[in-house]
Formats: C-alpha cells, structure tokens, sequence
C-alpha cells in the first residue's frame, strides 16, 4: 500500500471512529433523556473535579449565557446537576455534578473507559506513544478547523 492509500484509510478510519463516537453520545443522550448540549455540558461538569461557573460553561460549550442557563436548568430538573455558592465569592453560584451524575459516570461511561483500556493493553509504549501523538495531531487539526468553519463566511451564507 502506498503512503497516499494508507493516509486515506487513516481518513475513513478516524471518520468512522467520528461516526460510532456519535452513535454512543446518542445512545447514552437518549438512555438520559437529555439533549446533545445537555450531555456535553454534563461531560464538562463531570471531567472537571471542581465545580464550574456559569460562564465557564458557557465558554466551554460556546453557548450564550442564556442558552448555558437552559442547559444548567435542564440538568438540574434530570437531578444530574446543581448550583452551589462559590465558597470563595458569595455572589458567585458555580454547576457541579450530582451524585446521580456521578452514577451515571460508572454505570454508562467507566465500561467504556475500561474497554478502552483492555484494547490499548496489546500495544507497546511505543505503540502507544504514536497513537497519543495521533490523537494530539488531530486533536489539533480539528479545532483549527472549528475555528475556520466558525470564522468563515459560509455559515452566515447558509444560516
């Protein structure tokens, strides 16, 4: 096979990686009865150990303020969020996971993360290095690309 042809199926192999990664967030959205902004706000409050304010959410998801208080209002109704006072600032309130967030986090994605872990165990560290090196790069690739799709002019074009 030649480096073009192997490139190319790197391609189609990342795309249906893509595909079965959305297939999953549906799925898990679905078993939540959430939303797909719902489920990645939830995501950030559960990667994240420490709670996190309203605008930091915001930032992260890239929603408006008032589009990030439905998402934190929905997953409060789902039990899977609450607002806290910030400890160190009384007039700041900050999200944090719930303890039914926290079980969903094991019932539905620690199996995912331990398969993971049972399929990468094959590779060798070197082996491992360049997949962590890929998945940087494309890491990277994407987010550029984000920037560009957002930044162009084909999205008011087509809005």
């Amino acid at each position: 096979m030649s480096k073009n042809e192997i490139v190319r199926e790197v391609a189609m192999g990342v795309r249906l990686l893509q595909q079965s990664f959305d297939a999953f967030d549906e799925a898990a959205a679905t078993a939540l009865k959430l939303n797909r902004t719902d489920l990645r706000a939830l995501d950030l409050l559960l990667s994240d150990d420490d709670a996190l304010s309203a605008g930091e959410l915001s930032a992260a998801l890239k929603l408006s303020p008032a589009a990030t208080t439905t998402v934190i209002d929905r997953l409060e109704r789902a039990g899977l969020a609450g607002r806290i006072q910030d400890p160190h600032n009384r007039r700041r309130v900050l999200v944090a996971a719930t303890e039914a967030a926290r079980k969903v986090e094991r019932d539905i994605y620690l199996p995912v993360g331990v398969a993971g872990a049972e399929a990468l165990a094959g590779y060798t560290i070197e082996q491992l290095a360049t997949i962590l090196d890929f998945l940087r790069v494309a890491r990277q690739v994407q987010d550029e690309q984000a920037t560009r799709v957002r930044a162009s002019r084909y999205q008011s074009d087509h809005a």
